[in-house]
């Protein structure tokens, strides 16, 4: 397994600032103040250059979906080979009119482009009301070689799902990064359980990220923040960021813990494959 060493992550937590452009200077911003700081990568939050629209269902918010690779992804790849920065870009995409999805883009430290993951599991309950604005992902859950390592994607509701979890480790993610849009009630209990949980159970590190404030114009939602990292060993690798305010969270992690932890409990080993075939028939 390559990549093992120290790593400097940074994650990013924000508040709706009104407009794309302004949410994308702001962002701009913390990779930079990221990069000063020694990091290797940077993931934002879900959906991250727009609101989170999913509060109500309204196609003139189609209008926030573009192109993957397009002119975000290309504006932050000539910042992240300036600064030598990988970086996760969770959007809107729009293959075509009416083919959209909840995708996050992968940039690599000299600006390349990597590749895309498409959120998988779309929920349609009250107050995210994504069905509406997404297809389920169709790419599979790749892994994307990266100057800081081998990682992965999954976002928001993903995460209550382990299917995902264990596809990422079975080819091979150190890390995995959960962008989110979550808000409190229900899910705030959970939010602290399941990603160390899955961390526990795939022995990789998770780096879980959420948005924080009420967008007063998409609904009543107030979303919680308290992004974080946990390691192979489900510990939290520092504190949790504010649960109110904006707030760029940077850590250091060991990948060399992720072969550690693997070879102290042998999940991998043991798993029984040959035993779960009823659990993928519909």
């Amino acid at each position: 397994m390559s990549g093992m060493g120290t790593v400097r992550v940074a994650l990013v937590q924000t508040g709706w600032t009104g407009d794309t452009e302004s949410m994308v200077v702001a962002h701009e911003e913390y990779a930079r103040q990221a990069a000063a700081r020694g990091a290797g990568v940077i993931c934002f939050q879900e959906l991250f250059n727009a609101p989170y629209f999913c509060q109500l269902q309204d196609a003139e918010f189609y209008g926030y979906a573009e192109s993957v690779p397009g002119p975000t992804t290309r504006r932050l790849a000539a910042l992240a080979a300036e600064l030598g920065l990988v970086m996760v870009l969770p959007v809107y995409e729009m293959e075509q009119p009416g083919v959209l999805y909840n995708t996050a883009a992968v940039i690599d430290a000299d600006g390349s482009y990597l590749g895309k993951y498409r959120k998988h599991h779309i929920p349609h309950v009250h107050g995210f009301w994504e069905k509406f604005y997404f297809r389920p992902g169709n790419l599979g859950w790749p892994v994307f070689d990266t100057a800081v390592g081998r990682i992965g994607v999954y976002i928001c509701y993903d995460r209550h799902f382990p299917e995902g979890w264990r596809a990422l480790g079975l080819a091979g993610a150190q890390i995995v990064f959960n962008p989110s849009a979550t808000s409190r009630g229900l899910s705030a209990h959970l939010w602290k359980l399941e990603q160390p949980a899955a961390a526990v159970a795939n022995e990789y590190f998770v780096a879980a990220i959420n948005r924080v404030g009420v967008e007063r114009d998409y609904g009543d939602d107030d979303f919680y923040g308290t992004s974080y990292i946990v390691d192979p060993d489900g510990r939290f690798v520092g504190d949790p960021a504010s649960d109110r305010e904006p707030e760029l969270l940077i850590r250091d992690i060991d990948l060399g813990q992720v072969r550690e932890v693997r070879d102290r409990w042998a999940f991998y080993r043991d798993r029984r494959p040959d035993a779960y075939g009823p659990l993928v028939t519909p």
